[in-house]
């Protein structure tokens, strides 16, 4: 990324603009945006690269601000066909397990539209309901449950609009679909794999008795892994079921005990809900070893960075030196932290 300096005299433009604004807070990283805007005048950018830059960070604004009033409340993301009709049981198998995590405080995040969308929105109802949508030649508008109530924003672009779909979810539900719901779906599987995205559940839920996803996971099994261009094990994170009640334990269980994670340098700090005990540190270290990079997982108070963005200085933690090709098993760790004795007050 470059941080390419600006002309003194327009620096002093630009600040006092920000000031005449209000803009105070993060200001640093208001300023390098414009500075980017900027350059890419300077650079004599194509029209249409001035265009997509331009509507993506307007975009971007308007979801942010779709998304503000609700940051504190636990999201869902349901991704799934925009051609499901109403009588399939796919329908109502995303009808319900909205409804079940609505009741247990969740807002269910959509791209809006028709089919599994609307049934999603529909079972959590127009108050814990966010919509995403695509702005399409075809097929996709808003449906009335989100746009009814302004819990929804349109895009142009659909990278934009995957960001938002994700960014701010601590779990996610994916049912049957065609090329756009395949493609979510291993957007997250990569995200996971490669250590962009913090670890979160992932449920494949498919309608009572159905195959949809095990014929995934032979694929996964048989063609995938065998060729080397997976690791092992890569799809264990991910949970198959066509059980509504599954799926639920499933999102809300990855959040019994695990809270959070924040790097420190090269240090990978966990978050928890309830301190682990010393004998449960120590079968930690014996059973992920491999993971470590050097030293061992242990007990750690809060770090100065953390204590400078008051980040949750209440929870207790645990602090390890992951080696980077293991990020895929820190759900496995995360597992097993929900999993301890003394997390049960916990669930």
């Amino acid at each position: 990324m470059t941080d390419e300096p600006l002309p003194e005299a327009l620096s002093a433009e630009i600040n006092a603009a920000l000031d005449e604004a209000g803009v105070h807070s993060d200001r640093r990283l208001v300023m390098r945006m414009l500075r980017t805007a900027i350059l890419l005048g300077e650079d004599g950018a194509d029209r249409l690269d001035l265009k997509i830059a331009s509507a993506a960070l307007a975009e971007m604004r308007d979801a942010f601000r779709l998304f503000a009033p609700f940051r504190g409340v636990p999201k869902v993301t349901v991704f799934g066909s925009a051609r499901t009709r109403q009588d399939d049981p796919l329908y109502l198998q995303a009808r319900d397990v909205a409804a079940v995590l609505a009741q247990d405080g969740w807002m269910v995040v959509t791209g809006a539209g028709p089919g599994i969308m609307q049934a999603a929105a529909e079972g959590a109802g127009p108050e814990r309901s966010l919509g995403v949508s695509i702005r399409l030649p075809f097929e996709e508008k808003a449906n009335g449950l989100v746009a009814g109530q302004d819990h929804v924003v349109a895009m142009k672009y659909f990278f934009t609009r995957k960001l938002m779909l994700i960014k701010e979810s601590r779990g996610f539900i994916c049912l049957p679909g065609g090329f756009g719901t395949l493609d979510e779906m291993f957007e997250l599987l990569t995200l996971q794999q490669t250590g962009k995205a913090e670890p979160m559940p992932i449920v494949l839920l498919d309608e009572p008795g159905g195959t949809f996803w095990q014929g995934l996971r032979r694929f996964i099994d048989q063609e995938l892994a065998p060729a080397g261009v997976i690791s092992e094990g890569d799809f264990d994170r991910v949970v198959i079921t066509d059980s509504v009640d599954a799926a639920r334990d499933e999102i809300t269980g990855f959040w019994w005990n695990y809270d959070s994670l924040r790097w420190i340098g090269d240090e990978l700090v966990l978050r928890l809900r309830v301190a682990p005990t010393e004998a449960e540190i120590d079968d930690l270290n014996e059973r992920f070893a491999s993971m470590l990079a050097s030293g061992q997982i242990r007990r750690v108070e809060p770090r100065q960075p953390e204590i400078a963005d008051a980040d949750v200085l209440e929870l207790p933690r645990l602090a390890l030196h992951l080696e980077q090709r293991q990020v895929g098993n820190l759900f496995r760790l995360i597992g097993a932290i929900n999993q301890l004795p003394s997390a049960a007050p916990a669930r």
